[in-house]
């Protein structure tokens, strides 16, 4: 391909990470790969995070997708973990068929990734079966990412939320600070550490210190959406200095 490879973001409107990290995360990865990647967002409208406001947000993402449609992304990703996880277990393979079809409805026929599916997919790739993790959520949104990883057959061995609701709060959390809150987690019988399990909660620079100190695979929502959509492209799943994951190690899930 001689262009470079377009991704359609399909993000909530108060989020200011997804569009930061994974970028920031594929620049790296032309210290190692040829590929090139530009980045097209459509936006969903979400201040709070709230179950009410979720569910009415995920309604626009058809919407989203016909608007990036335009484009003729190469991949399409939708970048709201706990949207999709408020629709009930397993909702990403719905969302992620509906806007597949409803991308190809409007000539734009290509993989559609959303972090919820991805952060699933990345944790069977990694063999994940019992895990801890941080959330910036209320507790009752973190209940529903544990009942949802644990429906997917993911134990949930221990979790933290920080119970940020304001979406832009949630992007001004320090990354390294979640190292030490991921210090108070019972991590005895964890395959793998979810340092974020948020889009918009910061944790690209410190993936790799966390997964030094812990001896744990430490992964985010991002993370495992950059290794999903490279999979799904059909390249090599390597970044530089950002953990397990993306070290070229990990098999990711097959072109479709």
């Amino acid at each position: 391909m001689d262009r470079p490879r377009r991704l359609g973001l399909i993000v909530p409107s108060s989020n200011v990470t997804m569009e930061t990290e994974i970028p920031s995360m594929l620049r790296r990865r032309s210290e190692v790969a040829p590929e090139r990647f530009t980045f097209h967002a459509s936006r969903m409208r979400m201040r709070r995070v709230t179950k009410d406001e979720l569910i009415e947000m995920d309604e626009d993402s058809d919407r989203c997708t016909v608007e990036l449609s335009d484009a003729r992304p190469d991949a399409f990703a939708y970048a709201c973990l706990i949207a999709i996880m408020a629709q009930g277990p397993g909702y990403h393979v719905a969302s992620e068929e509906r806007l597949g079809q409803v991308a190809a409805a409007h000539g734009a026929a290509a993989p559609v990734v959303s972090s919820a599916g991805a952060l699933v997919r990345a944790l069977q790739a990694l063999g994940a079966k019992r895990v801890v993790l941080v959330a910036p959520y209320l507790k009752p949104l973190t209940q529903t990412v544990i009942d949802y990883l644990q429906a997917s057959d993911i134990a949930v061995a221990d979790a933290i939320s920080l119970e940020v609701p304001d979406n832009l709060e949630v992007a001004k959390i320090d990354p390294h600070s979640l190292i030490g809150r991921a210090e108070g987690l019972d991590r005895t019988e964890a395959d793998a550490l979810i340092l974020s399990a948020c889009v918009q909660m910061p944790s690209l620079p410190a993936i790799a210190a966390a997964e030094e100190r812990f001896g744990l695979p430490v992964l985010s929502a991002a993370t495992a959406t950059v290794f999903d959509l490279l999979g799904r492209l059909g390249l090599a799943t390597v970044v530089p200095r950002t953990g397990r994951l993306l070290s070229g190690s990990v098999v990711a899930a097959p072109p479709r």
